[in-house]
């Protein structure tokens, strides 16, 4: 019986687990390996602030997104030794692997910025990327009343790199629905040169900042973080002031990356084939989403078209044939802009976002604020849980070229982002349940 060994027990680690359940039955014994038991919603943390979305919501057990038959371990992860083909984890439990998948994700390294974690740490200099800071900040937000706010990107590559964005057009919204927008200032800091790193798709993002009145300050690497002053200081001298700062910290591949000689790069993420997505280390290991060194962008939907590929791969290296799915670097994401519409991205490695419809003339306008767009968004919560942690197939939704309908004018196909619903209006955060987490244990 063929030994699979997943290391990481999110998007990426889950969808991977099912699926090749699902294509091996019994002929293989899958472990997952993960740290916790709580499955958080990643792309929901961006509503919570807004009250649009509640902690609760967000969180589910682990296990129980796993197939039946499916290994589940809990252990951080000491090192990988790749030579041996094993795993050590922290609790002293070894185990053998005939292929490994590396789904570990990205951490956030927030003492990696001097002053970042000093003083206004957790208070009025948070970050939505993790669910402490996201409830955080809805209590900052609802006592926000005016002053200068700042999202500022820390350094890329970031998990969605689009959030930012929809942070700064949800502020937008969300004080003019409070009343209080004339007298907030939102600021826009990146070390891009642009709003965004696709040419076409940056122009209308920096449009749509200048229509909603946002700065937009680009080419700004923040080095210093001056809490008790309201500065943020780049490693050129330059300042931005604020009253609140809302920071997407520095991101890393995990620890344990950097206790396995050979496994990752300088941040800790693993190198791999951007298509067959084998790690460059060795034959048997692949990696998946966030935890991987790739091209692409680190975003939910990414990881769904990879899960197909990496699943028919570690199949076809376990029957010693060789390698013959190809990921293509396809990402698509809806962009809530606040006021119940949203944008549509669509691009791979070789073609960036452009304008169209989906799937034609009289469907889902790309790179436009639609209500149309928006309206799709709304079931990508449910389509989260219910389809892409389960692994299952969809028309129009297969990592080859998403195998749907051509979008006019980019010899390509479309397929449908992976983000939260519900931005109907504010409202309180429901935080998890004593009950439901013992229950969980």
């Amino acid at each position: 019986m063929k030994r699979i060994v997943i290391l990481g027990g999110g998007t990426g680690g889950t969808l991977a687990a099912n699926r090749l359940s699902r294509d091996f039955g019994d002929g293989a014994r899958i472990t997952v390996v993960d740290r916790d038991d709580h499955h958080v919603y990643q792309p929901g943390l961006l509503f919570v602030p807004f009250g649009t979305a509640g902690g609760g919501d967000l969180v589910r057990s682990r296990p129980r997104q796993l197939a039946d038959g499916t290994g589940y371990h809990r252990s951080e992860v000491e090192c990988v030794d790749i030579d041996a083909d094993r795993v050590h984890l922290a609790d002293g439990t070894v185990l053998r692997y005939d292929a490994l998948v590396i789904a570990t994700g990205a951490r956030l390294r927030p003492e990696k910025t001097a002053g970042l974690t000093g003083p206004g740490w957790r208070s009025h200099v948070d970050t939505f990327y993790d669910l402490d800071g996201a409830v955080g900040l809805a209590s900052a937000l609802a006592a926000f009343d005016g002053g200068r706010l700042v999202v500022d990107v820390m350094g890329l590559p970031v998990k969605c790199p689009v959030a930012p964005l929809e942070f700064c057009l949800l502020a937008d919204w969300f004080f003019t629905v409070r009343g209080v927008r004339e007298g907030v200032e939102l600021t826009y800091v990146t070390p891009l040169g642009a709003a965004f790193d696709e040419p076409v798709a940056a122009r209308t993002l920096a449009e749509l900042l200048a229509a909603k009145n946002i700065e937009l300050v680009t080419g700004f690497a923040t080095g210093f973080v001056d809490g008790t002053g309201g500065r943020l200081v780049s490693a050129d001298g330059r300042e931005v002031g604020f009253d609140q700062a809302v920071v997407v910290p520095l991101h890393a591949g995990a620890s344990y990356v950097d206790r396995s000689p050979g496994l990752g790069d300088e941040r800790g993420f693993v190198r791999a084939d951007e298509h067959t997505l084998r790690a460059d280390v060795k034959d048997n290991i692949f990696v998946i989403g966030d935890a991987a060194a790739l091209p692409a962008a680190k975003t939910a939907s990414v990881t769904h078209f990879e899960g197909e590929v990496l699943a028919r791969n570690v199949g076809q290296f376990l029957d010693g044939r060789p390698l013959d799915a190809s990921f293509d670097g396809h990402t698509t994401c809806f962009v809530e802009s606040g006021f119940g519409k949203a944008l549509l991205l669509d691009f791979n490695y070789e073609t960036g976002p452009l304008p169209g419809h989906f799937p034609a003339e009289a469907g889902l306008p790309l790179l436009k604020e639609s209500r149309l767009n928006h309206l799709g968004k709304l079931v990508s919560s449910w389509f989260y849980w219910h389809h892409l942690l389960p692994g299952r197939d969809l028309p129009g939704m297969s990592s080859d070229a998403a195998c749907g309908q051509a979008v006019p004018g980019t010899g390509r196909t479309l397929s449908t982002g992976f983000f939260p619903p519900r931005l109907s209006g504010p409202r309180a955060w429901r935080p998890v349940e004593a009950a439901q987490r013992e229950e969980w244990e």
